[in-house]
């Protein structure tokens, strides 16, 4: 299963290039520019499923580094502030991580 199974090329390469400068990366925005926050509960499950890299269940604080390569092989590392901003935005329960249901709410408020 690849995320090009449920987003367009052409979207991925857009939102990977809007977030190309360090810093510069938005959850929200990215979700909104890839596509995903239109996307059905089902496709969202999808991606996550593929974001958890580990499969336990939560998207952790080294995975969401390695986010964007997730998207596109050759994308950069996301910097240690954009992590943490990504991990408070997305992190409702404060357990340091990104569960399921953190996820599918935080795409669909983008």
């Amino acid at each position: 299963m690849a995320i090009t199974d449920f987003l367009a090329a052409s979207d991925i390469t857009s939102a990977i290039n809007a977030c190309k400068a360090k810093d510069s990366f938005s959850p929200k925005m990215f979700f909104k520019t890839v596509g995903l926050s239109k996307k059905t509960p089902g496709d969202i499950e999808r991606v996550f499923k593929i974001l958890d890299q580990d499969k336990s269940g939560f998207i952790e604080q080294d995975e969401l580094q390695l986010f964007l390569q997730n998207f596109s092989k050759g994308a950069r590392t996301l910097t240690a502030a954009e992590t943490r901003a990504f991990l408070s935005e997305g992190d409702s329960d404060g357990d340091g991580k990104i569960g399921w249901e953190e996820f599918s709410a935080l795409v669909k408020s983008s």
